[in-house]
């Protein structure tokens, strides 16, 4: 299964990778919305037409966003608007299926991440942390190397409950 369009289309992402910006999501600092915008836009998703940004969330605004000529085949047949993908188990199992066999363990290998405590472990924090290894797999298969640092957003609090999310984030099925 593809991992993503070679290139985002309309240019860079706007929000670069790095080391310290996975580590936001690993440490719940992001919305579950904007790491997932992070995924779409790899995979060739676009908002709808018309969306507008949110500059405090660095995030668009709720309007869907629409597979593209450049979103793999098999995304796009399965999700023609790009899925929840922490949000809805259909689309966190794709996302893991997606990451080829070889690049597994990079969250464990780049990141040094050896994942959540007992108490920890649920179903929305274990799909950030497939998230961020799709990002890392992502990387890889382009031939890119992960900065330390680079450009990050404002870090939100944790949230008190890792069940519910942050403010905006669609609840866990």
């Amino acid at each position: 299964m593809a991992m993503s369009a070679s290139q985002p289309e309309g240019g860079p992402d706007p929000q670069p990778l790095s080391r310290a910006l996975l580590m936001m999501i690993l440490d719940d600092r992001l919305s579950d919305r904007f790491v997932c915008e992070l995924i779409w836009r790899r995979l060739g998703y676009r908002p709808q037409a018309g969306a507008v940004s949110d500059p405090v969330n660095k995030t668009s605004t709720s309007e869907p966003w629409l597979a593209t000529p450049a979103t793999p085949n098999a995304w796009a047949e399965a999700f023609p608007q790009a899925p929840e993908l922490i949000a809805t188990r259909p689309a966190s199992v794709r996302l893991t299926r997606s990451i080829p066999a070889e690049h597994k363990q990079l969250l464990k290998g780049q990141l040094g991440f050896a994942g959540y405590r007992i108490g920890e472990l649920v179903p929305r924090r274990t799909r950030r942390a497939t998230a961020v290894n799709w990002l890392l797999a992502d990387l890889a298969a382009r031939g890119e190397d992960l900065p330390e640092q680079g450009p990050l957003p404002e870090p939100l609090v944790p949230p008190e409950s890792p069940l519910q999310g942050h403010p905006g984030d669609p609840p866990v099925h």
